[in-house]
This record gives C-alpha cells, structure tokens and sequence, in this order.
C-alpha cells in the first residue's frame, strides 16, 4: 500500500473517532483511539480537512501523542498568547532592570527607592522603551540609551508616589533633573516612608501640602512624633495624616488634639477612631471641635460625648459634623431646649445621623399635609424627636387608602396617640384602623379639648376649665389650629393664652372667619393686633358690625357730638338701642347718617 495513500487512510481513520468523541465523549471512543499507537510517526495530526463532508465546525482540533496516548488540543493561538504575554513580561523586566541599575549605579540613589521607582512608573517605563529602537536585546539597548540620554528623575519618582501624568506634570521642577540636586525634599520623602506611610500615598502629600517637604532637618519628625504622645499609635497615626495630609502643617494638628482631648474618655486608645478615618476622604477637624463644643455647651459632659461618639461616630464623622450641626439648628428651631437635645443625642437610635435628619424631614413634611396645626406640630416635634427621626414613614396618599380615613381624622389619631406612627412606616403591612362609635368620638374630643386646655394653664376639673369646655363646640382638633391664628397674627401665646381664659367662645369662631376679622381689624380699620388682647370678644361679632359701629362712631367723634376716648368693646358691646339713643342721637343729623350707613353696609 503506498505511502500516502496509508497516510490519507489513517487520519481519515483518526478523524472519524475524533467525531465520535465529541458526540458521545465517552472512554470507547479514547480506547479505539488509543490502538493507532503505532502511529508513532505522527505526532501532530491535523483533523481539518478541506474537503471533508464531515465537518464538526471551523475550529482546528489536533490530536496530540503523549505515552501512547491521544490528547486534543484547540488551536495554537492559546499557546501564541501564552508565549507572547511571557515575552512581554521578560521584556518588562529587562527594562525594570536596566532602569534599577541606572538610578542606583550610575545616579546612586538608594536601592530601595531605585527599586520601587523603577517596578511602579509604568507610564514612564512605557515612554522611555518608546525611544528604543532594538526591542528584541531591550535591556541592553535601553542601558545604552541611559547612558548617554539623562532623564528627568521626578517623573517616575512622582509617579511612583501614586500620581498620574496629568498630575505631576505640573508639580516637575522647573531648574532640576536628578532628584539627589533636592537633598531637603529627598530627606522628608524618607521620613514618611520610614514612618510606614505606603510610598503610593505620599503623592497625596505633595498636591494637598508640598510645603511639607521643604521642612528642614528634624521638624516633620517631631510633628509626626507629637501625635504618638497624644496616645496614639503609629497605624491610627497613619491613618490620621494620610486622611487629612494638612495636620501637619502649621498649628492644624493642635484642632486634632483638642478633639483628641475632648474625647479622651472615649477610648484611651482610641481603637474607635482608626475604623472611621477613611482615605479619600476629606475631614474639616476645625468643624468637628467645633461640634463638640457646641454639644458640650448643650450640657453633655466630657464622658458622655465620648460615650456617644463611641457608640455612633457618624454624628462626628459624617460630613465633618455637618449633619450633627443641622439636626442642632432644626430642634432649637422648634423650641427644643439645649437639655432636652443634649438628652436626644444621648438617646440616639441605633441609625445613621443621615438617616435620622432625613426621617425627622419626612415625618415632619408628613404632619404639615395632614393639616396640623402648627403649634400641634411643634409640639410632637419636641416631645417624639427620637419617635419621628426613627420612623421611615409611608406616604400620605398611601395611608390615607389603606386606613381609609380622611386627613382630618388622621390627625387626630396622630394627635390622640402620636406613637401609632410606628405602624406606618415603609416596609410594614398597614391594618386598617377599627371605627369609633359616636361616643367614643365624643369621648376622645373631649379629651383632646381637656388637653388642649391643660396645655394653656388651666387647673384640671376648675370652675375656669368647666366653663371653657361648656363653651366650646365642634371637634377638639379645631381649637388648636384656631389658636395659632391669633398667634400668627404677631399675639403672643401668653396673650392668646389669657384670652381664651376670658373668652373661650372665641375658639368657636372658624378658623377662617377669624383670619378675615383680624385682616379687617387691622387692615381695612387700621387698628393694632394687640387690641385683641384686651378686647377678645371683639372676634365674635360680625365684620358689618364692627364695620358700621366703628364707621358711625368716628362720624360722631369728627362733630363732636361724643367722646373721644371711648373703648372698642364700648362701642361694640353697647346694645344697639342703647348705642343710638347713647350716642347716635346726640347730633341733630345722627339718625340720617345711622340708617345710611346701615343700608350701605349690609347692602354689601
């Protein structure tokens, strides 16, 4: 049989087994393939054929003989990758070589820093193999090109130092190449990296603070040293000038041990603080003392302020204290004592400051859609602080389908009990709430008209609260949002306080009638607010009333007919037969104008 012929026949043979294989991939189809180990000749076997009609796919499969076995192997272009990625890689190291020996042989600088510079300046070992022209003999021909081409030795030392192109391209030296010419800034650099400070991280230090390296023999030592006399040890010390780079600059260090002095109670240690200073991240430590002194003030002692950043160290860290800050300036805007805020930070929940500012916001916008009256939420603000700031609360559209109630009737329920808040929050299943029978309802405005009236001062079960709550009529709810319009009007809530206890019947009037009587009053009559004070019932009579008496009054005064010293409850309260007869028939022409001024009033 010839040759050839044999040859076609075996690997036509080999290549029907191959397919076998791949179909059924099971140990026969290896074994008959093992029996052609008499082929040892061939080696490698190529089983794509051109004109073959059975064609697996467009991969190149090879059967490869290792100890009489049969191996396959998919294309050579696995083992051209691995053959090119060691090339580069031996090619990288020549280059890192040839750059190692020329900065510490022939520049003489440290074999440490020649070393790292050399294996962490990627960008520049790229640019300088660039300028090479025999690529294959690359350490050699780049040893020879150093030779006679210096290079500018901050490039691949800033680079080195975890700065890009971009970065240091504008910090390079104007008048210098070779970094032994800067003694001072080479005697600093070894000061940080002898301290521990990773060598990647001290580009860092030379954007944010260069003058740092221009510090003479000795005093970037003793700046670093002072910290670790404060109680700190060298990694937190790390930490903390790695973090803000500008502590050791100037007297910025002295604000970290005030802090550091703050809250030594904390932790004598300071194990706490390490977890919390993250790199990349920017602190403002003059803010930060700035916050613990200002809860200090508040009340809380030195080791209650190191109890609580213990336990919650974003009221310290987050932003700077920024959101601490804020949360500060909200409660002392509803009226919240230093005490009592000093109490809620040491009451803190166990959640985000963040989280917390953001939830008081939400409930907060929550009371003022469900038409609380203002004072009704400052009030929930100041006595539920942790409650509000704790509770993720669903949206208003949300409940009002699921509890089926009306605004009106939600406030309420938040007013009787303000803890059901709890329910309601994002995440929880909303039960729909049981109805009230008509005198439950009448029980629980009672209630809240008792309240109400506690709230203001009077004595429970006195002769003062059973009259008031034998004059008020309507729903409880009412009377607080009627109260904050007389305080709106610029009364304040002592004098609105005194004249509900004059006139409690001045609640009755509704919420809008008041707001346009006031707006008459003080507007259209050009009367002060605080008339109201010592007039209180003055609410309760119609605007044409207090628009015709008050109009018919000043007539008579301008003729002289009457005094000119009467009071606004005389002329109002006066019965109309009396104020005519009194008054209005003391001028010849009083009666004309009178019925006059009445057609022409209540025609309106």
């Amino acid at each position: 049989m010839p040759y050839r012929f044999k040859t076609q026949f075996f690997s036509s043979f080999i290549y029907f087994y191959f397919y076998i294989a791949k179909l059924t991939a099971s140990k026969i189809a290896m074994t008959h393939l093992q029996k052609l180990g008499k082929l040892s000749i061939l080696k490698w076997v190529s089983v794509s054929f051109v004109n073959n009609s059975f064609r697996l796919s467009r991969t190149n499969f090879w059967a490869i003989w290792v100890n009489g076995s049969c191996r396959i192997a998919q294309s050579f272009r696995f083992y051209s990758t691995r053959k090119a990625r060691r090339f580069e890689m031996s090619r990288k190291k020549e280059a890192q070589g040839a750059l190692l020996d020329y900065l510490h042989s022939t520049r003489t600088l440290l074999f440490t820093d020649a070393e790292y510079m050399s294996k962490n300046s990627p960008h520049f070992l790229e640019k300088l193999l660039t300028r090479v022209d025999n690529q294959a003999e690359i350490g050699r021909s780049l040893t020879r090109f150093l030779r006679y081409h210096p290079i500018n030795e901050f490039e691949p030392f800033f680079e080195s130092m975890g700065l890009k192109p971009c970065e240091y391209s504008l910090l390079l030296p104007r008048q210098l190449m070779f970094l032994n010419d800067d003694p001072v800034l080479m005697e600093n650099y070894h000061v940080l990296c002898n301290y521990g400070i990773a060598r990647n991280k001290i580009g860092k230090f030379y954007q944010e603070v260069s003058e740092v390296f221009r510090y003479g023999e000795g005093v970037l030592q003793a700046k670093i040293n002072s910290f670790e006399k404060m109680g700190l040890s060298q990694s937190k010390v790390i930490k903390a000038v790695v973090s803000s780079p500008y502590l050791l600059v100037g007297d910025a260090s002295m604000v970290f041990f005030g802090i550091l002095d703050k809250l030594k109670s904390a932790d004598p240690a300071f194990d706490w603080m390490e977890g919390h200073l993250l790199e990349g991240k920017l602190y403002d430590w003059s803010q930060m003392l700035e916050t613990l002194c200002l809860l200090g003030k508040m009340g809380c002692s030195e080791e209650q302020l190191g109890s609580l950043i213990r336990k919650h160290p974003d009221v310290l860290f987050e932003n700077s204290g920024t959101k601490t800050l804020l949360l500060i300036g909200i409660l002392t805007k509803f009226g919240l004592t230093p005490n009592k805020i000093c109490d809620m930070f040491l009451q803190f929940p166990q959640i985000p400051i963040a989280t917390f500012l953001r939830n008081l916001q939400h409930c907060y916008n929550f009371l003022v859609e469900i038409e609380m009256a203002k004072l009704d939420v400052r009030r929930i603000v100041c006595s539920h602080t942790i409650l509000l700031g704790s509770c993720s609360i669903k949206k208003l559209n949300s409940l009002l389908t699921n509890l089926r109630v009306t605004k009106n009737q939600l406030c309420e329920i938040v007013m009787e009990n303000p803890e059901i808040i709890r329910n309601w929050i994002v995440g929880k299943r909303i039960e729909r709430l049981p109805g009230l029978t008509a005198e439950e309802e009448k029980q629980r405005s009672h209630l809240m008209k008792t309240k109400f009236l506690l709230d203001l001062g009077f004595v429970e079960n006195s002769k003062e609260m059973k009259r008031a709550l034998r004059l008020f009529r309507g729903k409880g709810l009412k009377l607080q949002e009627r109260f904050d319009c007389f305080v709106n009007a610029g009364l304040s809530t002592k004098d609105v306080a005194a004249m509900v206890k004059e006139s409690p019947n001045i609640l009755n009037v509704s919420k809008d009638a008041i707001e346009r009587k006031i707006d008459f009053l003080v507007n259209d009559l050009g009367l002060p607010v605080y008339i109201l004070a010592h007039f209180p019932a003055c609410i309760s009579y119609t605007v044409e009333r207090i628009k015709l008496r008050h109009t018919m009054y000043g007539w008579l005064k301008d003729q002289g007919a009457v005094e000119s010293h009467l009071t606004l409850s005389t002329v109002l309260a006066t019965a109309e037969k009396l104020f005519v007869k009194s008054y209005v028939k003391q001028h010849p022409q009083g009666l004309e104008v009178w019925e006059r001024l009445k057609q022409t009033v209540y025609s309106h």
